[in-house]
């Protein structure tokens, strides 16, 4: 653990906040020092590139890229219009080639070609959701929440939160288009929110906002199209809902460094919940849903020894920390909640050294 971490919380800016809040992280005590600030409007997600030089972020005007220097500092390099709505996630391609842009608001998939030498270049591609949904209050409209490629870099998995459905693209390097291949239906009213990956490659646990779980799935992408196989569905709820009116939502998920834990949060019942992988099938158990002291956790991070937890607050208008105890299966609060404005994302990445920092998960 001798390299230097750093911290970069996204914010939404129509407060007092400027954009991407930089931290000092102290592994050893689990904690968040603040450094500097960079003026980006309404950053309300950031990525950062397969070699960790360079640092992606959702603009106003589209997406921003930024170079990170040794301390981990942000110096902008340019911004490119994504040609529709402000986007709400982003990812990068495991060939450092493309970055991915997820939008909530119009149900659009955008891709942005990335340049060696870190500039955004032009809009390769770029495919509108469309279908209804069963949802109300989403307008029964595609809302496209989370984009990630699969492990193996062959599909683009698109998280539809209006319509209830993860839709497969193909990612044609020829033509730098995506193509869809397949369509992952959901449950209807479930609102899938984020998917992520096991470190081999061999599942995906999908959050869903609406009906507050965790569905795991295997995968596998050595066919001539993928296949998905949902394996389990567990609550992240520390109880059951009494009246069947949900005033909760699964809000943020994360996999610890190891790959042995993963971890939600739940906005409403303002909760982190930890759950135990199996590594040989995927499958999740529940250790601990406790309370964060904070409102509308909206995301959270792992610091990378694995010891210690982050979570951004969104309407407390906080961050707070806490060490793990997997022997327990408790966290303790680590000092008092640290204030920041409206944060939408948490992320530690290590500072670049000079040398290409591989398989970092944007």
């Amino acid at each position: 653990m001798g390299k230097k971490y750093v911290a970069y919380v996204g914010t939404y800016t129509h407060g007092t906040s400027k954009g991407i809040q930089v931290y000092d992280v102290n592994l050893e005590e689990g904690t968040l020092t603040e450094r500097s600030e960079v003026e980006v409007s309404n950053a309300s997600y950031t990525a950062v590139s397969k070699n960790g030089k360079y640092l992606y972020s959702i603009e106003d005007e589209g997406v921003a890229v930024f170079k990170r220097d040794h301390n981990g500092d942000l110096a902008r390099i340019n911004s490119v219009d994504i040609d529709g709505m402000r986007g709400c996630f982003l990812a990068t391609d495991v060939d450092g080639k493309y970055l991915y842009v997820a939008g909530y608001h119009d149900g659009k998939v955008t891709v942005v070609h990335t340049h060696k030498d870190g500039r955004l270049g032009s809009v390769m591609d770029g495919v509108f959701h469309t279908g209804l949904g069963s949802v109300a209050e989403r307008n029964f409209r595609p809302h496209v929440n989370c984009v990630r490629p699969t492990p193996d870099n062959k599909y683009l998995c698109a998280v539809d939160n209006g319509i209830d459905q993860i839709k497969v693209y193909r990612i044609n390097k020829r033509t730098d288009k995506l193509e869809l291949v397949d369509i992952v239906r959901c449950p209807r009213e479930s609102g899938p929110r984020i998917i992520r990956f096991s470190a081999d490659g061999r599942f995906a646990y999908v959050l869903f906002e609406l009906s507050n779980e965790i569905k795991v799935y295997s995968y596998d992408g050595s066919g001539d199209v993928p296949e998905f196989e949902l394996l389990q569905s567990i609550s992240t709820l520390a109880k059951k809902e009494d009246g069947g009116v949900s005033h909760n939502a699964a809000s943020g998920l994360a996999l610890a460094p190891d790959g042995r834990h993963l971890f939600c949060t739940t906005a409403g019942e303002n909760t982190v919940g930890m759950f135990e992988v199996n590594s040989e099938t995927g499958l999740l158990e529940r250790r601990f849903v406790l309370p964060v002291s904070g409102d509308y956790p909206k995301d959270l991070v792992i610091f990378p020894d694995n010891q210690h937890i982050a979570v951004a607050n969104h309407s407390s208008n906080s961050i707070t920390t806490f060490k793990v105890d997997y022997e327990k299966n408790i966290i303790m609060m680590k000092g008092k909640p640290r204030k920041i404005e409206t944060p939408n994302c948490i992320n530690i990445w290590p500072v670049p050294d000079g040398e290409d920092i591989e398989d970092l998960e944007a």
